[in-house]
């Protein structure tokens, strides 16, 4: 076969293989193979040298005629498949608008702020303010105004995390500082007080915090709700009749309640607050421990040296106070095993409510 026929025959072969190319790669390699600075048909031109003098003008000829043959084969083809992968692509990436639209889920408030406001609004129904503090409080309002001397054994109890040094800067332990995040929203009422001339009517939310361990029923922060009822006559029989109410406003009018004799330091006489179980209806089960009832708060008349401590006279009014845990009241509530399972973030749990 003379070289000009081998031109002829990979001219053919060369049109037949971009013919048939399936895709712009396949395409490209057709061209570097063939036309490319290393490609067969390129190699015709760079043995001219080798071939007969005779025989070079035709040969140049069918090389130049084979080469733009195939380059024009080559940009068409190359325009063809780059319309069917642009269709292609789109085709796959299309968006069927007769599907339904993706719609952005609403968020909805914690089941902690939820019971927080709507014990706020039971209060506010009756005539109470809502007042609220700062979260870092001094030993004198979370302790020495609420009847709780530094050598008081009741401190034990609500053992805190204590914050700065008399000397400034430092962290400090127990017994170092007068500076600690509040166990209790009590020191609220103490502000209140001393800048508020009675009567006083307020409830006061917030964080609290104790070293609690974490466990089904104790949580080293929560948020608690307390009250404070100053006035002048103000009885014993004034904390049942306003406990009792917010009992069947909060979970229902068939609950019952009981108050048993307690101590706290800042109020007497005092007394804890049971509801009857919502799952036995007091009958006793395991959520009860088979008592039939839940605590749910502690209460009692303000100890005369409170007041006196806050500048109002034990002789002319008197007062009542109380405390709850607004995670305790959702547990019981919605009877939640675990009071962990409220600060979890798993939104299957917290989508019920």
């Amino acid at each position: 076969m003379s070289v000009v026929e081998e031109i002829q025959a990979l001219r053919t072969e060369t049109m037949d293989a971009i013919a048939g190319a399936a895709d712009s790669d396949a395409l490209n390699n057709i061209r570097i193979k063939v036309v490319g600075k290393s490609g067969t048909l390129t190699a015709y031109l760079r043995s001219m040298g080798q071939i007969p003098a005779d025989q070079r003008a035709e040969v140049g000829k069918t090389v130049n005629a084979a080469r733009n043959e195939i380059e024009e084969a080559l940009e068409s083809k190359k325009a063809e498949l780059k319309t069917a992968e642009l269709e292609a692509s789109m085709e796959a990436g299309a968006v069927d608008i007769t599907l339904p639209g993706r719609v952005q889920q609403m968020g909805t408030r914690h089941l902690i702020t939820r019971i927080t406001e709507e014990v706020a609004e039971i209060f506010l129904g009756i005539g109470y303010s809502v007042a609220h503090g700062p979260e870092v409080e001094t030993d004198f309002y979370n302790f020495e105004a609420l009847n709780a001397p530094a050598d008081h054994p009741s401190r034990s109890m609500q053992d805190t995390f204590y914050v700065v040094d008399r000397s400034g800067g430092h962290r400090a332990v127990k017994g170092e500082s007068d500076v600690l995040l509040r166990t209790q929203t009590s020191g609220v009422q103490v502000h209140v007080m001393e800048e508020q001339k009675p009567p006083i009517y307020i409830i006061a939310p917030g964080k609290v915090y104790r070293r609690d361990v974490a466990d089904p029923s104790h949580l080293p922060q929560f948020n608690q709700i307390e009250g404070l009822v100053v006035d002048k006559g103000i009885t014993f029989g004034d904390l049942k009749g306003t406990l009792e109410y917010f009992c069947k406003e909060m979970f229902g009018p068939d609950r019952k309640t009981r108050f048993r004799a307690h101590y706290f330091p800042f109020t007497e006489p005092s007394a804890e607050v049971d509801v009857s179980c919502g799952i036995c209806h007091g009958e006793g089960c395991r959520f009860c421990k088979g008592t039939g009832w839940l605590e749910i708060l502690g209460c009692g008349m303000v100890d005369p040296n409170v007041l006196v401590a806050c500048g109002i006279d034990p002789e002319e009014y008197s007062g009542f106070a109380f405390g709850v845990g607004v995670e305790r009241v959702a547990c019981l509530k919605y009877n939640v095993p675990d009071l962990r399972m409220l600060l979890e973030g798993d939104m299957r749990f917290l989508r019920q409510f």
